[in-house]
């Protein structure tokens, strides 16, 4: 079954106007038919469609279920986004497919996109939340610089690693540096890489330097190679 997306869904008892659009002229469900809802909150509702409005249709809550997320750890990834504005477009899609609690496009001293609108990115957020049968929303951020981001999480009682291409730093592989279970940020730089102060100053934050492994990847890749990593270790220690 089709869900649909209401996060006010108990104080409203409607789906959004575009939502509403969606089940009633696209799908052409009408009053009687039975729909699920997620609230992004980790609760999906069983409902059934009372008025076909497609801009607010009204449901009755007949059920609900909880539905939180299968993963222990919050996990943030904090990237910087590509030049190509879809390739950014398809790693939220796909981290959040994979499973992310917090996504942050950061704005970097060689970054080539300065801005980004983050209502775009939380559309397709969504939409994949919803294909991937989850009720929980990550959390997207409006482009926030390097040194805001540095400055407004310290690293305390998480892990943090920074992703970077500089060979000659000693850095250790995401693999083997997790802990599975730990809360976790990972930044990933932009096309051209941090620069050597916004290395320095992730370090001094106490970020971790770290690998995803012996290929040269794309900023959209590490990104999500630095997810999966994270939510296979913890899915083999049973977080």
């Amino acid at each position: 079954m089709i869900r649909f997306y209401a996060p006010d869904i108990e104080t409203t008892a409607k789906l959004p106007a575009d939502e509403s659009a969606h089940a009633v002229r696209v799908l052409r469900r009408r009053p009687g038919d039975e729909v699920e809802v997620v609230d992004g909150r980790g609760t999906l509702y069983r409902c059934r469609l009372v008025t076909d409005d497609h801009r607010g249709a009204v449901v009755e809550i007949v059920g609900r279920v909880p539905l939180p997320k299968v993963w222990k750890p919050y996990i943030t990834v904090a990237v910087a986004p590509t030049k190509h504005l879809d390739r950014m477009e398809w790693l939220v899609e796909k981290l959040v497919e994979i499973g992310v609690d917090r996504i942050v496009p950061l704005r970097c001293a060689r970054s080539e996109r300065k801005e980004i609108k983050a209502e775009r990115l939380e559309r397709i957020a969504v939409s994949a939340m919803k294909q991937s049968l989850k009720a929980v929303m990550p959390r997207i951020d409006p482009m926030t610089s390097l040194s805001s981001f540095l400055s407004e999480t310290r690293c305390t009682g998480e892990e943090c690693y920074i992703g970077y291409c500089d060979a000659e730093t000693p850095r250790l592989l995401l693999a083997k540096a997790y802990t599975p279970g730990a809360d976790v940020k990972i930044l990933i730089g932009p096309e051209g890489d941090f620069s050597p102060e916004e290395v320095a100053s992730a370090r001094a934050a106490g970020y971790i330097p770290v690998t995803m492994g012996d290929n040269r990847l794309r900023t959209e890749t590490a990104a999500l190679v630095g997810c999966d990593t994270i939510q296979i270790l913890n899915q083999l220690d049973g977080f």
